[in-house]
């Protein structure tokens, strides 16, 4: 019991923490930023960060299950550019365009687990590995051109808005919400959470591994796909190089939001804000017009100290076991 509070209290000041953070950028942005504190900005901000948001929640349940998934982006780019293929091309109605392509990422995902579960790959080298493979398979089919003539009903999915709210926003929303519902609510969540932590003792307690990390992946490649469809959507074709570099985006605002990389830890609020300072701090240096190249930089030194706070909680975790322990 007593373990128990002090594991919420841990996880309270934790989201304080992030939460400060995201004021303290959004002041920072608002003050020094020019047009950062508008209605307009605000609406392109929630544009621009519905995409990572939800493919976020697909890697945070990879990650709390003890794995990693940098395949994100090429999944992104896949979808498009296969679903833009079939519309354009070969005159395909959307819906089952982008059923095809769902089915592809998907396929993706599973690959992905299989690598890990059945060859005993490192998660980081399989997905890297796919990461090239389903990166050039975008090029070939789009002989490295984007791919054009979008109708208008297949934008709407990334340029639509109902009751003033735009569409990728609703959709990021959704999806967060029943991640947290299936991380807090159901046994998927619980397993996913026991494998990360222990996966020796998960197996002895009679949970099923390898299904278990199968379904994180499946979940993953589905919240890529639905993200690279909207991506398609909102910049009104299928773009083969569309996805590259969401999937450092995405870890960043998962670590940034407390999620774990040795798995077990985390939960949606603190992806949820992660999110939100990853988006915040890329518009508000869009907004000040610093350039891409720097912007890698700002993130790079994010994502060290992001990483850094973790290996500093989990050294202290580690500490505290060892003196249990010895008692």
């Amino acid at each position: 019991m007593k373990s128990k509070i002090k594991d919420s209290v841990q996880e309270y000041r934790q989201l304080i923490a992030i939460l400060g953070i995201l004021v303290f950028l959004v002041i920072f942005f608002s003050i020094i930023a020019k047009g950062f504190f508008t209605y307009n900005n605000f609406i392109n901000l929630l544009r621009q960060l519905s995409m990572l948001g939800i493919v976020s929640t697909g890697m945070a349940m990879v990650l709390i299950s003890g794995g990693l998934d940098l395949t994100v982006g090429s999944q992104m780019s896949l979808i498009g550019t296969v679903t833009a293929l079939l519309i354009v091309k070969y005159q395909w109605n959307p819906l089952g365009a982008a059923v095809i392509g769902i089915v592809g990422v998907a396929l993706c995902g599973f690959v992905n687990s299989l690598l890990i579960n059945k060859f005993k790959m490192w998660p980081m080298i399989a997905t890297i590995a796919m990461m090239q493979i389903i990166q050039g398979v975008c090029y070939i089919i789009s002989g490295g051109l984007p791919v054009y003539g979008l109708s208008e009903n297949v934008k709407w999915i990334g340029q639509g808005y109902v009751a003033g709210i735009p569409v990728p926003v609703i959709i990021m929303l959704i999806v967060m919400f029943l991640g947290a519902f299936v991380l807090k609510k159901t046994y998927i969540g619980r397993y996913l959470y026991a494998v990360g932590s222990n996966e020796e003792g998960a197996r002895l307690s009679g949970i099923k591994i390898k299904v278990v990390k199968t379904i994180s992946y499946l979940i993953c490649a589905l919240l890529s796909g639905i993200a690279g469809l909207i991506l398609m959507g909102r910049v009104a074709s299928g773009q083969p190089a569309g996805g590259e570099g969401m999937e450092m985006d995405v870890i960043t605002a998962c670590v940034v939001g407390g999620i774990g990389l040795n798995g077990g830890v985390g939960n949606m609020k603190g992806v949820f804000l992660g999110v939100l300072i990853i988006g915040t701090l890329t518009n508000g240096l869009g907004v000040l017009g610093v350039g891409e190249f720097y912007q890698l930089i700002f993130k790079g030194i994010v994502l060290l100290a992001a990483v850094g706070v973790d290996c500093i909680r989990r050294e202290k975790m580690a500490n505290k076991k060892v003196v249990i322990t010895e008692e």
